[in-house]
């Protein structure tokens, strides 16, 4: 009766300390979960974030394709002056060599003319 007695109380201490344990275990657990949670909230978030930069990019990206158009459109107007500038300067080289000749011409002109009389 006494081994018995002793094998009663062995097994009540036994199942107080798997108690113990499993209450422990338990904790731990909880806190893992809470910790996963966490951690499962700031990967979703952080994925949002990275979604909406992903369309903040796409959008600037295609602002970007627009303004280089953009660009080369004013580039080709720009050079289209520069030649028509060319061109201008050319043609007012043209005159004032038109301009020049004329004026050698007109006095070449007067230099043939017979001298007046004075009106005195």
């Amino acid at each position: 009766m006494q081994a018995l007695e002793t094998a009663v109380e062995r097994l009540l201490e036994d199942g107080a300390a798997t108690r113990v344990i499993a209450a422990m275990a338990d904790r731990d657990t909880a806190e893992i979960r809470t910790t996963h949670r966490a951690a499962t909230g700031v990967l979703n978030a952080l994925r949002e974030t990275q979604l909406e930069q992903g369309q903040t990019l796409q959008t600037l990206a295609g602002a970007v394709a627009g303004l280089t158009i953009h660009v080369v459109d004013l580039d080709i107007k720009v050079t289209a002056l520069a030649d028509g500038q060319a061109h201008h300067g050319q043609r007012l080289d043209q005159i004032a060599a038109l301009v020049a000749s004329l004026a050698d011409g007109q006095a070449e002109i007067l230099r043939r003319l017979p001298a007046a009389p004075d009106q005195g």
